[in-house]
């Protein structure tokens, strides 16, 4: 999949859009400085809600909360939580609980 994916999204042009069509279903790329994500989407899927505002910045130095980020989304590459509040909330409960231990670990 790779291999055949791979050369179609990095032989289009940058004025092109970022959806192409792939067998059966949709592909949805974007660019992040030389980083490319691709989702692989149902074509009776909404292809604009794949990538919300994403900073390079962001995937640089939070590349950890990307990946949990992911996790909660896709398990075994099928869209599992389509909800982004339902996300935050769980990524947010996460984040407090690894304060709690930092805070824990100072003050031990």
């Amino acid at each position: 999949m790779v291999k055949e994916i791979t050369p179609k999204v990095l032989a289009r042009q940058s004025k092109l859009c970022n959806f192409l069509d792939w067998r059966d279903m949709k592909l949805v790329y974007k660019r992040y400085a030389s980083l490319y994500f691709c989702c692989c989407v149902d074509t009776t899927d909404n292809e604009l809600y794949v990538f919300g505002n994403v900073c390079e910045l962001d995937l640089i130095f939070n590349f950890h909360k990307a990946y949990y980020i992911l996790d909660e989304t896709l398990i075994s590459g099928e869209l599992q939580e389509p909800s982004k509040k339902n996300i935050v909330r769980v990524v947010e409960a996460g984040d407090q609980q690894i304060e709690q231990e930092k805070q824990q670990v100072l003050h031990t």
